[in-house]
Formats: C-alpha cells, structure tokens, sequence
C-alpha cells in the first residue's frame, strides 16, 4: 500500500481531490489508507471516505457521522479501546479488526464511477491477499459488498447482498453484509443501532 497516497489511476478522483485541497487546505485530501490492526481477523470495507471525514482526517470513518455508530459498535464489541473517533492521534486504536474502503479517494456526491471502483480494487485485492489472518469480512453496503467479491476473483452472482446475510465462501473465510452506517441510513431508520449490534454478534459467533 505504500504507493497509495501517490495513486492518480483515476482522472476524476485525482482532479476532485486537488480541487478539495484548494477549497480546503488543512484537509488531508489524498487516497485514505486501511486503518487497524495488521493481524486482524475481522476486515470491514466501506464504501469510499467523506467529505468532512475520512476525506478531512486521513483515518476511515474518523470525524464524520458513518462514524459514531461504527466505532461506538466497535467499542462495544471490544474491537476498539474508545467509542468515538475525531481525528487521527485521539489514541483510537482497534483490536483484531482493521477498516478499509471500497475506494480509497474521495469522490464527486460520495458516487464513485464503475471504472473507478474496478480500478481502485487491486487494492482491496492487495490486502486480502496479503492479510491469511482475515477470516471474516464485513461489507458496509452493495459497493463494498460487490468489491470483496471483486477482489476475491468470484463471480458477483455468487452471493446475494442482504443486511445480516452471511457467504460462506470458497477460501473458507465469511463474508457478511450490512447496511452503510451512514447518517441517511441511521436517520431512516434503514439501519438501526440494535440491528447493526445483531450483525456484530454474528462476527462475534464467527470468530469465536
């Protein structure tokens, strides 16, 4: 991952993100990095960083609203050692889990293209391929659901995205979906805190 922050392999993202560090120049504004633990067992992929979070940060879902859930979750299920994250260097640190993203840049109404998302997936592809102890992977909504697949070389009609549904899949590792954390999710009650917690007592189950 160490040619991350560098990567320009998308046009558009590359000139949004130089745009977003001319409006905004104490942004971080760059690709956003897996964050966590490097011997995790437990992967969660989002779908891309926000604007005001990650995109502001540099830390995956760090400063933003997609957060708050995520890493009170985190810290109820003793994957983390505090409940909120606001900025890197708040001595967050997570436990047996690590965060990445779908895509790694920023993009234009949080929608990346289908390109973008292909050509950011050999990064996702990377680091499952370099991480043997991962052995369950959370997707935070279709995108990211689609890109573990994608990254796993199977076929996207190979498993069925569904809030809480559960993949067995080839390599003997679990992928497990749930709804993005976001704050329209949340607000509409899409995604509740107690159905995102039954989601984490299935990776609980799983890892044992």
């Amino acid at each position: 991952m160490s040619d991350l922050h560098r990567c320009t392999a998308c046009p558009r993202l590359a000139g949004f993100l130089a745009d977003v560090r001319q409006r905004h120049p104490d942004y971080f504004a760059h690709p956003v990095a897996p964050f966590g633990d490097a011997r995790a067992r437990l992967l969660i992929v989002g779908l891309a960083p926000g604007m005001h979070g990650a995109n502001r940060t540099g830390r995956p879902f760090t400063g933003d609203f997609a957060g708050i859930l995520l890493y009170d979750t985190l810290h109820r299920f003793g994957f983390a050692n505090q409940a909120e994250s606001v900025a890197r260097g708040d001595g967050l640190e997570l436990q047996d889990c690590r965060i990445s993203n779908a895509v790694k840049c920023l993009p234009p109404e949080n929608k990346p293209e289908p390109a973008e998302i292909k050509t950011c997936n050999s990064y996702l592809a990377a680091e499952l391929g370099a991480s043997p102890d991962v052995r369950v992977m959370l997707a935070l909504g279709l995108v990211a659901h689609k890109a573990v697949l994608m990254a796993l070389g199977l076929k996207q009609s190979a498993c069925v995205f569904g809030h809480g549904a559960r993949h067995e899949l080839p390599d003997g590792r679990v992928l497990i979906d749930s709804y993005h954390c976001s704050r329209y999710n949340t607000q509409t009650r899409r995604l509740t805190a107690a159905g995102f917690h039954d989601v984490f007592r299935a990776i609980r189950a799983e890892l044992g």
